[in-house]
């Protein structure tokens, strides 16, 4: 299928690895030019080698990238100084560290709510309305499953996220809808990622449990019992950039292999 954005640029946030990296892949070889950004310049320069050695990169397509941190002012200047406008966004940050909620001073709480739910505001604010301008945007906020189901010791992600995803759920719907632009959220479950292990680790260390047998545990409540793959989870966002996704705004697309089990 020709998803019809071949030539658009795209802007993809924390892209050196893992689920950013597996979107811009994606957008990649459907021919859409990239400007990846992550803080660690060495990890995403291999990145950007990475996608532009892609056999199935068309030849034209460009790879450009930026060593940032995009939940700062700073970071957001650094991008938008190499080019300002985009026709797709991914916002994608690190989530905060799990933990007891007791734990977390307001520190705390205002950096997870800047990285995971102020920034990506303040990139649908630098970059929809010259979309709106242009006839055409896509803006992909790469959530978490956590939103539809809360995880005990992700309390800072479910919260920071849970705001995104009310702010979305108006903006989407503004004028912005009638002028081909569409904001969606893509809510992860578990994907074989460093995030997963992260989480995981920090699982083990609250229960005294080995590792090993916490993920195989956390495998066989999937019922695709397996983790999922940054590739596949590239190929649903690149769906949602596509000309074929223009009907489908405001709304919060589960990837989780069938683990939440509400019917809505």
């Amino acid at each position: 299928m020709d998803l019809g954005i071949s030539g658009k640029w795209a802007l993809v946030c924390g892209a050196s690895k893992g689920l950013g990296f597996g979107c811009a892949q994606a957008l990649v070889r459907e021919g859409v030019h990239v400007l990846i950004v992550a803080r660690g310049a060495e990890v995403l320069q291999a990145a950007a080698a990475k996608l532009l050695a892609d056999s199935a990169r068309p030849a034209a397509t460009s790879v450009q990238f930026v060593a940032a941190d995009i939940t700062t002012v700073d970071g957001r200047t650094a991008v938008f100084a190499v080019r300002k406008d985009f026709d797709i966004v991914i916002t994608n940050a690190g989530g905060p560290p799990p933990g007891d909620f007791r734990d977390w001073d307001r520190d705390a709480w205002i950096k997870a709510v800047d990285a995971n739910m102020l920034t990506p505001i303040e990139l649908i604010k630098a970059t929809a309305d010259g979309m709106a301008a242009r006839g055409f945007g896509r803006i992909i906020n790469i959530t978490s499953s956590a939103v539809k189901s809360p995880i005990d010791i992700l309390g800072l992600s479910n919260g920071a996220r849970s705001g995104l995803t009310g702010f979305v759920a108006g903006v989407s719907r503004s004028k912005l809808a009638a002028q081909g632009v569409t904001i969606n959220n893509l809510l992860p479950g578990a994907f074989d990622t460093d995030r997963l292990k992260g989480t995981m680790a920090g699982a083990a260390k609250k229960t005294g449990q080995p590792i090993e047998a916490l993920m195989d545990s956390r495998r066989k409540t999937i019922p695709a019992q397996r983790f999922g793959t940054p590739e596949e989870f590239g190929a649903i966002c690149a769906f949602l950039c596509s000309t074929h996704a223009a009907y489908m705004t405001g709304q919060n697309v589960l990837a989780d292999g069938g683990a939440f089990g509400g019917t809505f």
